[in-house]
């Protein structure tokens, strides 16, 4: 089994930054997607940004130019750097890894974003 681990987390003010890290262990093939993906409350999860195993990233249009994913394959660690955070990314953030038509899910981790 995947076991993903999150932190970083936390309550930030409007137009701040945040860095949220994911450390994955267990069987983790080569070949592999990582990312992230949040829930605010009342709405469906949704993706905010992954990276494949060879770098490829894909944003959600909401975060383009404000989020950066990144990944450490010899730590098999997924970041998350986020700048100009606004109310509406309020959620809980959620590691994910896909990996041969399986998907493992992180504990999630709060971000709020609040004056």
């Amino acid at each position: 089994q995947v076991q993903l681990v999150e932190s970083g987390g936390g309550l930030v003010q409007p137009g701040g930054s945040l860095r949220l890290s994911c450390a994955a262990s267990g069987s983790i093939f080569s070949s592999n997607t990582m990312g992230w993906y949040r829930q605010a409350p009342g709405k469906q999860r949704e993706l905010v940004a992954d990276i494949t195993s060879g770098g490829i990233k894909n944003y959600a249009d909401s975060v383009k130019g404000r989020f950066t994913i990144s990944r450490d394959n010899g730590k098999n660690t997924v970041y998350l750097q986020i700048h100009s955070l606004k109310p509406e990314d309020t959620a809980v953030y959620y590691c994910s890894l896909h990996q041969y038509g399986l998907i493992y899910w992180g504990q999630g981790t709060q971000v709020t974003v609040s004056s």
